[in-house]
């Protein structure tokens, strides 16, 4: 009998093929071989004329797929029936997740093995070769819960997008689109966007004194704590210089100390949600890039003498727990790199908190943990060796011994003749005792201001009653800041921590939401675009569930529960689907579209008096003229009218080089640019370029003016391009670096930055 395996990557099959050898046909189907057909034109020519075949679902008849050959796939598919015969054994070795599962059952579905043919389904959680061989021992049949949750989750999405996404097409605009994950992500970027918006600072002060203990020049900084037994205070500069001039002249006595050991223990092994995490903190890799990279050390490298070999376990998993093999590969690791004082007496375990996980899979570790990352540095590429490293790392500290510190608290009361409140100064000191699996690894943090670093800060020994001479003391005005935006990294975790998606889900949906419009990524921050406000406010209104976080959370567990056969995937698409139809179609008849895309304003339209609304391009929100199409007037929103009326008349004789009518000034993806006042009959456009009046420190010759880059970026660079190439991502100003003469940008509100030396200077001072 001959053997066909299947999986899912030539790479895969590249190398499974030598750990098998001769008697194994080892092909691959480059994923999905069969889906959803994604327009008419897919379908066989008799199944074109069927009523639902622009959907690809038969909703009266218990949802029924019309499931088709992916175009490109045709080949593929014909090649692996080439390899079948009436005496071929087949073992679908597909991914071992719900898509996996449901990629083998359509294999099947295609290839249609004769009864001769024998079928056996095998999972491995990494590509090595005892994991190979093991697999084919402990082989079972295709899973078809696992089947059904993959094909409920794809006709579902299939039947939101395909129902929401014309609702928005007809009150919107043409283009939009709505999904079940996608549009709760979506959300919740908007509402963090309106918590940011909506945010007021707090204005408040903080005090620090330095001391010195006996004339000695080492000082020890400390905070005003406590005010009257309660926690300090200050909210204004009047309130702190009355506590400034109560303390002139005081003396400063130790008023209490506390001494504690702390332990801390590592963090658990890596999920793909938490190495998306800090492969962002870390290596600045975005969601989609970690998984491509991490999709290569799975598949595995030619590791020269050493053969081929998946470098670590499936990339797509919510556990965090590790074999015991893992383990005791660790254990030997950390003795022999580190010593016997770092290993544990006994192993640690973690607990998976995410509902629904399957504590069978393991958590994403080494293949090997003896394999250092020195080990295979010239086998891998740049990012390669950064998450291989980044992940071996993390593995080896879960299982070295905890860190100790001794943290030390000294309190300092001010104390003076006749002062009438107690005011209470605080040092804190803190000394590692031991390291422990800090010299390996430490996670990272998603905010500056709460740096996960442990460094030493060393107090000296003070007894109670002892006097601190004042060396300074220093007031500090703050303001309390908004929220963060997300970043990759922190919407993945708040994706994670809302039950919104599964691991496979989350890159996919960040990509779809920056590449679809409704977020912008900028300087890794991502921020809702004016298009996801509309969207979000039109989906909240009148289609809650589907951007309701919690609702999307339930659904995930009832996928959850089709795949461990205690729901029925059909009754529970009907449950769904039918108000959901029913609710689609009353709204399409009810909403308006001008109560969504005009919003009235106070501003009146400076060439014919009538009012101006707000409307929603694709390019964002601006204002037009409420008279259009008779008066044609438009300018961005909040941009100044006097300026606007400035820009159309310096182009009030230009020409469209097309048809000759006059041009007008108009606002897209790119900037500003000249359009024919006859558009869409004729589409005659220029370009409008804006300079800095900044000279060129390249060529001293052009000016330095905006242009945007493909994705619509702004950046900077020499009029003069293609004869001369500079170019900067930040604003230039006229003024020159104090350090190195060089051109100096606006870097941020606040702060101008040299684009040579990157000296930076606070300009708000």
């Amino acid at each position: 009998m001959k053997n066909l395996v299947i999986v899912e990557s030539p790479t895969k099959a590249k190398i499974i093929k030598k750990f098998l050898g001769k008697a194994y046909t080892v092909e691959s189907s480059n994923g999905h071989v069969r889906d959803l057909p994604n327009k008419k034109a897919d379908l066989p020519k008799t199944q074109q004329k069927l009523s639902y075949a622009t959907l690809g679902v038969n909703v009266e008849k218990d949802f029924e797929p019309l499931y088709v050959i992916t175009p490109a796939k045709k080949k593929k598919v014909m090649k692996l029936k080439s390899l079948m015969d009436q005496n071929t054994k087949i073992w679908i070795a597909t991914d071992e997740d719900r898509e996996g599962e449901a990629i083998g059952w359509h294999l099947l579905e295609i290839l249609k093995p004769k009864k001769t043919n024998e079928v056996e389904r095998i999972v491995f959680h990494e590509i090595t070769k005892s994991a190979i061989l093991n697999s084919l021992k402990n082989s079972r049949k295709i899973d078809t819960d696992l089947v059904n949750a993959q094909q409920a989750r794809r006709i579902l999405d299939r039947l939101v997008g395909y129902k929401l996404s014309p609702f928005l097409w007809s009150k919107i605009r043409f283009g939009l689109s709505a999904g079940r994950v996608q549009s709760a992500a979506v959300k919740l970027v908007v509402d963090r966007e309106k918590e940011i918006k909506a945010f007021k600072p707090e204005e408040y002060w903080d005090i620090k004194a330095f001391f010195k203990k006996n004339k000695v020049s080492f000082l020890i900084e400390s905070d005003l704590n406590k005010i009257n037994g309660k926690k300090a205070k200050l909210t204004n500069k009047k309130e702190t210089n009355k506590v400034l001039k109560e303390i002139e002249q005081a003396k400063y006595i130790v008023n209490n100390t506390t001494e504690k050991e702390v332990k801390k223990n590592p963090a658990p092994p890596f999920t793909t949600s938490t190495l998306q995490q800090e492969a962002a903190r870390k290596l600045g890799f975005s969601v989609k890039k970690t998984m491509m990279v991490a999709q290569k050390l799975y598949e595995g490298k030619d590791l020269g003498d050493e053969g081929s070999s998946g470098l670590i376990t499936y990339m797509r998993t919510d556990s965090v727990n590790l074999s015991d093999t893992a383990i005791k590969e660790a254990k030997i690791v950390i003795e022999k790199k580190y010593g016997k004082e770092y290993t544990l007496p006994k192993s640690r375990k973690y607990k998976t908190k995410t509902k629904g996980a399957q504590e069978a899979h393991e958590a994403i570790r080494p293949t090997v943990l003896t394999r250092s990352p020195e080990q295979v540095t010239k086998y891998l590429e740049t990012d390669e060796l950064k998450l291989y490293k980044l992940i071996w790392k993390r593995t080896l500290a879960t299982q070295m011994a905890q860190a100790k510190f001794k943290r030390v608290a000294i309190d300092v009361k001010a104390e003076k003749k006749g002062l009438k409140n107690e005011y209470i100064f605080r040092a804190n000191g803190q000394t590692i005792l031991f390291d422990g699996f800090m010299k390996v690894y430490l996670e990272g943090t998603d905010h500056d201001n709460k740096k996960n670093t442990y460094t030493e800060k060393i107090l000296p020994a003070v007894k109670i009653g002892e006097e601190f001479g004042l060396e300074k003391l220093e007031s500090k005005q703050h303001f309390t800041k908004p929220p963060a935006r997300y970043t990759e990294a922190s919407l993945v975790k708040k994706m994670e921590e809302e039950g919104v998606g599964r691991p496979s889900t989350y890159a996919p949906t960040i990509t779809t939401i920056i590449s679809r419009g409704y977020v912008e990524k900028i300087e890794k921050q991502l921020k809702a675009t004016d298009t996801a406000f509309v969207v979000t406010d039109v989906l909240e209104k009148h289609f809650n569930d589907i951007v309701d976080v919690h609702f999307t959370a339930k659904m995930e567990n009832h996928l959850d529960e089709i795949a461990e056969g205690k729901v029925k995937w059909i009754p529970w698409l009907r449950s769904f689907y039918d108000p959901f139809e029913k609710l689609v179609i009353e709204k399409t008849k009810t909403v308006q579209k001008q109560d969504i895309v005009n919003e009235e304003t106070d501003e009146i339209c400076e060439k014919c008096g009538e009012p101006m609304v707000i409307k929603l391009s694709r390019f964002g929100k601006f204002l037009s003229c409420s008279g259009y199409p008779n008066c044609k007037n438009a300018r961005p929103l909040n941009e100044d009218a006097e300026a606007a009326e400035k820009l159309a008349q310096e182009y009030a004789n230009e020409k469209c080089p097309k048809c000759g009518k006059k041009m007008v000034v108009r606002s897209g993806r790119f900037g500003k640019f000249l359009a024919c006042e006859n558009y869409p009959k004729c589409k005659g456009s220029k370009p409008i370029i804006v300079s800095t009046k900044v000279k060129c420190p390249d060529c001293q010759k052009g000016d330095i003016v905006e242009r945007h880059s493909k994705k619509g970026k702004l950046f900077f660079s020499c009029e003069r391009y293609p004869d001369c190439k500079y170019a900067i991502w930040n604003r230039p100003i006229k003024e020159k670096c104090p350090e190195c003469g060089g051109l100096m940008t606006e870097k941020n509100k606040k702060v101008n930055q040299c684009s040579v030396c990157k000296h930076e200077v606070d300009h708000t001072n």
